[in-house]
């Protein structure tokens, strides 16, 4: 056992209130230590003891990657709710610091998890909460999974936070790695569990009847491990997700085997400060590309051939001529791609997170033009008009500013058909949270004030999901949920809510879970549901990219984009989740799939799993239009569109006569440049009002 000096800032307790001092090398030197008895500040010299926390209470690893651990004894004198934290926004002195507390109820030797907490503070540290008893012990640990330095914690007693308007429960699973997915591995369309380490996938398959088949798959040794991200997607189409993992120092894909059930490795010589990594298709060829974002340099990207092999491109390139966040000092952290002006195509949103007064610092947005041509229109530090003149200064969408973020949460959060985002601050720099709104038009403007957010915890974590089942979309946020209140307002609710992890829904109740060490069940309520899975043909495989709405009689439109890879770290589920609240029946889901095909499903089952295959159904109306005159045709450069109606609310698309979408764009005006289309015969097709409309041209 070792005596450690703690400071105490007295002004913090009660007068007269009794506290202890010990800090212990091994849980059973704690059990004989004079114990913590009440609130108070504390200082961990180091994390040096010879023992390691066992079981993990917290997310990100086993006891494996530990080598030490420092222990307490809290044996509190009232029955009360208490926070330990190492918040670096309250604690300033432990900035830079990253911090990992698990918290134990039993005895040495039998210890049962209680809480646990890795990056629910600022930064990359703690804040658990958890009811404790009058005169029972609990144990506090530490590890040095991240940070073997000193550091302070604050102990505080109080009243619980508000309860939420659902509660998860506690499912103890055995996972061997970091905790890092909820995807379906085996095709089955329900989600399992991936834990990573670098020479092992242990995956958790959900079974139709309930609970897990959880199965190690040995790897050859991964020469990077996803230390900061994992993303999946099926790369070559055999029917079976692989996963990119995001290192520190470059990136690994691990490819499924035929049936799923091995994995071969493939890594490139190229150095990348892996950020978040994302599968996406990037020029829109149906098949599956990798992004991912670069912490030093420019952002670096994977074009696939169409069989699976990728190729490596940095910044500006011939497969993406702009490039995708090129700013020679990266600073590039959280991506999510979006399709944030409805014109059926995904753009790409980056947060940075880089302190300083430094160009670098700057969120970004990257418009797709529907042809593989980004554009960003975020550029609020003008780093892009002083890189790259002849692009002038864009922040045209009013999102180029410099919050201090790691992540961003993108939904429609006001139901009213277009994407807005929550931009949630990593630390009290530069303002804090942001909540944004789509104004319909390409813009956003700001709506925090008033709309609850500001009081979320800071941190690195922040996606979207519907938790409660309402058919308002909720933000999983850094130890709680930002609860959607329906009218662009939020509700922040940290009591017995999950930390962050990835989303997903692991026992095929219609309702969203979160999985970090333990897994955390949604108990439900009885709001109704659907979830769909989309499957692609002339699309990527997953569908990702595609945007689904759905109509229900009281809560109106809802929509949806598939996306791989949200929040920081984790990759959650590619199943696309609806919450209906009391509506019992769904009008119709469209789904607009990459490669421009559109399915209509009128009145879909609710409560159920809807699994949607690629033109299944065309059962948009599709006509020649009489009164559309298209001149000249055929046309060099530009085709002038005429008609006795306007094309305000339009998408165009381009397909050539293999059925590949070449051009897709939203109306600007009544004419489209065709100039860069080679020579040949194309179909022009208008989206208007839930119609398709079609003409044939010839460009010379």
């Amino acid at each position: 056992m070792k005596n450690i000096t703690y400071s105490l800032l007295l002004l913090l307790l009660p007068s007269g209130l009794l506290w202890g001092q010990i800090s212990s090398d091994t849980c059973a030197d704690a059990a004989t230590a004079t114990p913590i008895t009440g609130p108070g500040i504390y200082s961990v010299i180091a994390i040096d003891g010879s023992e390691i926390p066992d079981p993990i209470c917290a997310e990100n690893g086993t006891s494996s990657m530990l080598e030490f651990g420092e222990w307490y004894r809290y044996t509190p004198t009232v029955s009360s709710y208490i926070t330990i934290s190492t918040d670096s926004n309250i604690l300033t002195q432990n900035s830079g610091i990253d911090t990992r507390v698990h918290v134990y109820t039993g005895s040495c030797g039998s210890l049962v998890c209680l809480a646990g907490d890795d990056d629910s503070g600022g930064g990359f540290t703690s804040i658990v909460g958890f009811d404790v008893v009058s005169g029972e012990t609990y144990y506090i640990a530490w590890d040095d999974r991240w940070d073997e330095s000193g550091f302070d914690f604050q102990l505080s007693e109080g009243s619980p936070p508000p309860i939420g308007p659902i509660s998860f429960t506690s499912q103890t699973v055995a996972a061997t790695g970091s905790d890092r997915g909820v995807v379906d591995m085996n095709n089955d369309k329900l989600d399992d569990l991936v834990s990573v380490t670098d020479t092992n996938i242990n995956i958790n398959y959900q079974l139709p009847g309930g609970g897990f088949n959880s199965v190690n798959i040995t790897t050859s040794q991964a020469d990077h491990i996803p230390s900061w991200s994992l993303a999946a997607g099926d790369i070559d189409g055999n029917g079976y997700n692989d996963l990119l993992y995001g290192g520190g120092a470059g990136v690994t894909f691990m490819y499924a085997n035929s049936d799923g059930t091995a994995f071969t490795e493939q890594s490139g010589s190229d150095y990348v400060f892996s950020q978040r990594s994302n599968f996406i298709d990037i020029n829109n060829d149906g098949a599956l590309d990798a992004f991912v974002c670069h912490d030093v340099a420019p952002n670096v990207y994977y074009i696939n051939d169409g069989s699976g092999n990728l190729t490596f491109y940095q910044g500006a390139s011939t497969a993406v001529p702009k490039g995708l966040g090129t700013h020679t000092s990266g600073g590039n952290y959280g991506t999510v791609w979006v399709d944030y002006d409805n014109d059926r195509d995904m753009d790409l949103f980056i947060a940075k997170c880089r302190g300083g007064d430094v160009t670098h610092k700057w969120n970004e947005l990257w418009q797709n033009d529907g042809s593989g041509t980004y554009t960003n229109v975020a550029d609020g530090s003008g780093y892009y008009s002083t890189t790259f003149p002849a692009e002038g200064h864009n922040n045209s969408s009013n999102l180029g500013d410099p919050v201090q973020t790691w992540s961003s949460a993108w939904a429609d959060f006001d139901n009213d058909g277009d994407m807005d985002v929550y931009v949630g601050a990593s630390s009290s720099s530069d303002g804090g949270h942001k909540l944004m709104r789509n104004n319909g038009d390409g813009t956003f403007s700001d709506a925090t004030s008033g709309s609850g957010v500001s009081v979320a915890t800071y941190g690195i974590e922040n996606a979207p999901g519907d938790f409660d089942n309402d058919g308002y979309v909720d933000i999983l946020t850094n130890g709680g949920i930002l609860f959607n209140n329906g009218d662009f307002t939020f509700t922040h609710i940290t009591n017995d809510m999950p930390p962050s992890g990835p989303i997903g829904d692991a026992n095929n109740d219609g309702f969203l879970d979160v999985f970090n060490g333990n897994l955390r069940i949604n108990d439900g309520n009885s709001n109704n549901w659907l979830k769909v899975c989309t499957n692609g043909t002339n699309s990527n495989i997953n569908g990702i990219g595609a945007r689904l709405e759905i109509t229900s009689p009281g809560i109106g439109k809802q929509i949806r984009d598939v996306r791989s890879g949200e929040g920081f770290r984790y990759m959650s589920s590619l199943n696309t989740h609806f919450g209906l609240g009391a509506d019992t029946s769904v009008t119709n889901l469209t789904i607009y799939w990459p490669s421009g095909t559109v399915d209509v499903i009128t009145n879909p089952s609710i409560n159920s799993t809807l699994i949607v295959t690629e033109g299944e159904t065309l059962s948009l109306e599709q006509s020649l239009v009489q009164d559309l005159i298209i001149y000249p045709n055929p046309t060099k450069d530009v085709l002038n569109l005429n008609a006795t109606y306007g094309f305000e609310n339009a998408i165009y698309t381009i397909f050539d006569l293999n059925g590949k979408r070449v051009m897709n764009n939203r109306f600007n005006s009544n004419t489209i440049d065709v100039s860069q289309l080679s020579t040949g015969n194309y179909i022009l097709r208008i989206l208007d009002n839930g119609k398709i409309n079609s003409q044939k041209f010839i460009k010379y």
